[in-house]
This record gives C-alpha cells, sequence and structure tokens, in this order.
C-alpha cells in the first residue's frame, strides 16, 4: 500500500450538502481496497479559469492509502462520477515531507529557547 493525495474539486452547488459527494469518492476509494487516511476541506474557492461553466469549487485534499495497481480504477471510476469536476491524484515524497516537519520542529526549538532567553533577561532587569 502506498499513500497518496488525491486533490478534488467538487461541483459548487454541493457547498450545503457536500458530505454525500464525500462519503461517495470515499467510498470509491474503500471499494479499490484503500483507506482514507485524513480529509482537508479548503471550502468553496475560486478558480483560476473556467471548469466546465463553474468560476467556483469546493477543494478537498484527501490522503489516502491504495494500492498502487487500484489507482487506474479509481481515477476512471472519478472520471465518470457527476459531482466531480476535476481532480488530481498523486504520491508525496514523504522524505521531504519529514525533512520539512523536522526543520519545522528545529525552528519552534529556537523560538522557543529565544523566548526563554528573553523571559530571562526580563526577570534580570525587574531584579535591577
Amino acid at each position: 500500500m502506498n499513500q497518496y493525495e488525491i486533490a478534488v474539486l467538487y461541483h459548487p452547488d454541493l457547498e450545503v450538502d457536500l458530505s454525500k459527494a464525500e462519503e461517495r469518492v470515499t467510498k470509491i476509494v474503500t471499494d479499490n481496497g484503500g483507506k482514507v487516511v485524513a480529509a482537508d476541506n479548503w471550502g468553496k474557492r475560486k478558480l483560476a479559469y473556467s471548469i466546465k461553466g463553474n468560476e467556483h469549487s469546493v477543494y478537498v485534499f484527501y490522503t489516502v492509502d491504495l494500492d498502487p495497481l487500484n489507482v487506474a480504477k479509481v481515477e476512471s471510476t472519478l472520471n465518470i462520477t457527476s459531482e466531480v469536476i476535476r481532480f488530481l491524484i498523486t504520491k508525496p515524497d514523504l522524505k521531504a515531507k519529514a525533512k520539512a516537519d523536522a526543520l519545522k520542529q528545529k525552528k519552534a526549538e529556537q523560538a522557543a529557547k529565544r523566548g526563554e532567553v528573553a523571559d530571562d533577561e526580563d526577570k534580570e532587569e525587574d531584579n535591577e
């Protein structure tokens, strides 16, 4: 099983009742032996260009564990799903992601140390 990211652009009219469309995409993935790990709903956004006569779309990003042999089946099913106006399936670079997370944690630790140093200096000034 490999990890994939699926970006789905839903029809803008589904903004009110998106749960059925999300369940349908989740069912497509699970029927093909996959598992939805996470879903991130960005809401309704303006498109860079008109797609199928729509100026806006609802963006939802899924993180999925899926067998590489079943990716084509998921793609073909999403192509004929009426709620989906566009989609993109990518395989994330997990090494780069881990490296970015480590760097982010390191920067947070450095910021915390700077905050502690500033607090210590304030205490010394108060004591004088």
